[in-house]
């Protein structure tokens, strides 16, 4: 292949790729400038009525890290570990023609509502959750392998003490206890096998022992795993 055709092949490529960085940029942009519909929260406060103006701040804050961690992900799969920020985004959904317009200025494409993954265990958790803890863990600029605390999207149900959320933890195997920590998935238990998530939220093949939460529910299986997820089409 001669020079005339390799360099005009070159300059293509480059401009696709920062025009898809730019692309993305103007979308997380839009993300973080999202203003939700008023009637939206005041729908989710209605159904969790203890929850404050304050924590309906948070909860919408919550909502955003969500949708920018999906963006992110470039498709693929993100579960959703937040039972009180699902409530949200199913709200959201019932404004169809909002919630269009949304996804295609945040995403360019619409982005369905799927169901999460379930656990497999306490200490080991599916592709989508995994991925959501590495994402949401470079938003916030945690070490996923040794965090020191959690991001909010991992952190909210607990902060507002929510009816039949999810609670996760750092460590649920500290040295002072015994036990884990009553129907635990804990962050720093969870091996990642395969088809890892880096601390950047780039797809790797390795296999660290790193990992991320623990569940509200007081059961030790997987059965209490809920919440929703986002997906390709």
């Amino acid at each position: 292949m001669t020079a005339n055709i390799i360099i005009p092949i070159i300059i293509v490529l480059f401009f696709v790729y920062f025009w898809r960085k730019e692309q993305q940029n103007k979308q997380l942009k839009y993300i973080k400038n999202y203003k939700f519909s008023p009637v939206l929260l005041k729908r989710v406060q209605e159904k969790h009525d203890y929850l404050s103006p304050a924590n309906m701040k948070k909860v919408e804050e919550a909502l955003r890290d969500y949708f920018y961690i999906c963006n992110q992900a470039k498709g693929k799969m993100v579960a959703m570990p937040s039972e009180i920020v699902d409530v949200a985004w199913h709200e959201f959904l019932l404004f169809t023609r909002e919630y269009q317009i949304f996804c295609k200025k945040a995403f360019g494409r619409f982005l369905h509502h799927t169901p999460t993954e379930a656990m497999k265990s306490k200490f080991s958790a599916q592709t989508g959750i995994k991925r959501a803890w590495r994402l949401a863990c470079a938003k916030e600029k945690i070490d996923p392998q040794t965090p020191k605390k959690l991001p909010l999207i991992f952190a909210i149900d607990k902060q507002l003490n929510i009816k039949g959320g999810f609670t996760y933890a750092l460590n649920c195997q500290s040295k002072s206890s015994t036990s884990s920590s009553c129907g635990a998935y804990c962050a720093t238990d969870i091996g990642c096998t395969s088809s890892c998530v880096g601390a950047s939220g780039n797809e790797s093949s390795s296999s660290d022992s790193s990992g991320f939460f623990s569940s509200d529910s007081s059961s030790s299986d997987a059965s209490g795993c809920g919440g929703g997820g986002c997906g390709g089409e």
